[in-house]
């Protein structure tokens, strides 16, 4: 983000003394992204954010990978994952399951009903697409409310927890990069602000308001970090509670996105992905398919025409709607698809024809194209639907 925010209580003039009302020093932490060379805001605390008191391994939820190996589309029932009322007891960061990964970015599912731990990825951002459900966001830059449709976006090691409101469970599909996440750079100025071309602006990006103070001592943060492979992290104990900051400043900082707010680019033909881009980061990108007008050509086949990813793996979260290019194979709300590279893909038999005519698709998907292969999680294995990659030839056979 290089879009500029204040909130609270800062000096006119950065590192330099500043006070709080009881006269004591106020401590400055500088948040910054490569270095001191790009993004970063300046946080005031009322007691050194350094200040740690113990330091335990914290094991987290099964990381293993396997290869997607013979080499297969897969469909995944994430609404098989928990049953019952299991999810009132999980929350959002230690319940969450490991769907899809690489080296670079991994998928996972999560069902919540309570609190989360207060926890920092400090691996890389965090992209959360919140399927259902609403709640609060707490973070060391303030609350974040958030509510069904929202993707929320966490800077790298952004202190934050997860706080769902409601007797209904908050259902997420959640984006573990290892590098940054930002919006598309072709939506971009050469200075960071977004284009007349882009699909959304700054007025739909929606970061905290006010700091969040809170009071505490000896106070547990988990912690995932490099340097263990992803599948160990570690729980601090803090001195204070890391939720002491009485103002901050700066262009680094969580915000929200609705879904709701992407305007389609839409024409005359089929439009490809990456006109329904949102965010980009090292080795992928996501983008979001969302109720629109579609292609208005007199001869037009709305439906996307198939497709040979030679340098990516696809993955869709069904997350509403009807998708029409699907309609036969299974797929409905909470399926994720995954077409890997090398395997050609595009609509089941019978849907081109359908869709002739067609003036208005009614359909809600979050996909995320990975430039690496991807390699399937425990949760993957647990939740996919059996014979999904020979349904272009049954339903082909079906239709004659």
């Amino acid at each position: 983000m290089t879009y500029y925010r204040i909130s609270g209580d800062v000096p006119p003039k950065r590192h330099t003394q500043h006070k709080g009302p009881d006269g004591r020093l106020l401590y400055e932490e500088l948040m910054g992204e490569e270095g001191f060379s790009s993004d970063s805001s300046l946080l005031y605390h009322r007691h050194i954010p350094s200040a740690i008191v113990a330091a335990e391994p914290w094991d987290l939820p099964s990381q293993e990978l396997t290869p997607n190996h013979p080499l297969l589309p897969r469909h995944l029932r994430t609404h098989d994952l928990v049953t019952g009322e299991k999810w009132r007891d999980s929350d959002t960061v230690t319940g969450r399951r490991l769907l899809l990964g690489n080296a670079q970015v991994r998928l996972a599912y999560a069902v919540a009903g309570s609190p989360s731990p207060l926890n920092r990825n400090g691996e890389g951002d965090e992209c959360v697409y919140v399927e259902s459900g609403e709640g609060v966001l707490e973070t060391v830059f303030g609350t974040l409310p958030f509510r069904q449709g929202d993707y929320v976006v966490i800077p790298r090691a952004t202190t934050h927890r997860w706080v769902p409101a409601g007797d209904a469970p908050l259902r997420t599909f959640i984006i573990e990069s290892s590098s940054h996440i930002t919006p598309a750079r072709n939506y971009l100025s050469k200075r960071g602000q977004l284009l007349e071309h882009a699909p959304y602006c700054e007025r739909d990006l929606h970061g905290p308001t006010e700091p969040l103070q809170a009071e505490g001592e000896n106070v547990d943060v988990y912690v995932k970090h490099r340097g263990t492979s992803g599948t160990t992290g570690t729980r601090y104990t803090y001195a204070h509670h890391p939720f002491d900051v009485v103002g901050w400043d700066g262009c680094l900082y969580p915000y929200t996105f609705n879904i709701a707010d992407f305007e389609p680019i839409t024409g005359r033909i089929h439009q490809p992905p990456p006109a329904h881009q949102v965010f980009e980061g090292d080795g992928f990108v996501v983008c979001n398919f969302v109720p629109r007008k579609v292609d208005y050509h007199p001869l037009a086949v709305p439906v996307p025409y198939y497709h040979s990813n030679v340098d990516s793996d696809e993955v869709m979260f069904y997350c509403g709607g009807d998708y029409e290019a699907r309609k036969g194979s299974g797929i409905a709300q909470g399926s994720i698809s995954l077409h890997p590279g090398g395997h050609t893909h595009g609509p089941q038999p019978g849907a081109v024809e359908r869709s002739i005519g067609a003036e208005f698709f009614d359909e809600l998907a979050v996909m995320v194209d990975t430039f690496r292969p991807l390699l399937l999680g425990e949760a993957a294995t647990a939740s996919e639907a059996d014979g999904y990659a020979w349904t272009w030839a049954k339903l082909q056979e079906q239709d004659r």
